[in-house]
């Protein structure tokens, strides 16, 4: 018996943004699907528009999928706790690493060496965990613009600094996913029809 795909049930139980108030809560199992969408949209926008290296988006959504799974067992740590000095962030690290361990370790064992690169990134990959990066970033605005819509200034700062972030990266892919997709991100339901 594996408990497994229990654990990764409980994704809808972590919720993100834990010392902001939301207008409405996100969960990790919401954020993981929106950050495989967008990154999935980034590996194509990348091979499509941008004729750059080839990247597997079919690839790139996976990874992103399991990106933040080991957050069932350490919680979804806030943004400026995980940062707050280099010897809380590489203890974080490593917490992150010993969850992975213990997931990877509820997986029946011949089934382990499929799962690991889903956690523990291979060179052969990097192209692919950049896009997901990238993508968990913009969920990040994405997630302060919906705030934002809602009336909430809580998310105001974030926005504000997250957007600097985002311009300062300098990714092409990024700029084009920002001008094609997120100005309707501003708009209501009636205005998108």
């Amino acid at each position: 018996m594996s408990h497994y795909f229990a654990y990764l049930a409980r994704m809808k139980f972590i919720h993100r943004w834990g010392l902001m108030r939301n207008t409405r809560t996100e969960n990790i199992q919401e954020h993981s699907l929106q950050v495989a969408m967008i990154a999935h949209a980034l590996a194509v926008l990348e091979n499509e528009r941008l004729g750059r290296d080839a990247i597997d988006p079919d690839r790139t959504a996976l990874l992103a999928v399991y990106h933040d799974a080991e957050e069932v067992i350490t919680g979804d740590l806030p943004t400026p706790v995980k940062y707050f000095n280099p010897q809380v962030r590489d203890a974080v690290d490593g917490l992150e690493v010993v969850a992975k361990r213990k997931l990877l370790g509820l997986l029946p064992e011949e089934l382990r060496s499929s799962f690991e690169p889903l956690y523990f990134a291979r060179p052969e990959d990097a192209p692919a965990w950049k896009m997901v990066k990238l993508a968990d970033k913009l969920c990040a605005y994405l997630k302060c613009l919906e705030e934002a819509k809602a009336g909430n200034r809580e998310f105001e700062r974030a926005e504000e600094s997250i957007r600097r972030d985002l311009d300062a990266l300098g990714e092409p892919v990024v700029d084009a996913f920002l001008t094609t997709f997120v100005p309707s991100f501003r708009l209501t339901l009636d205005e998108l029809n």
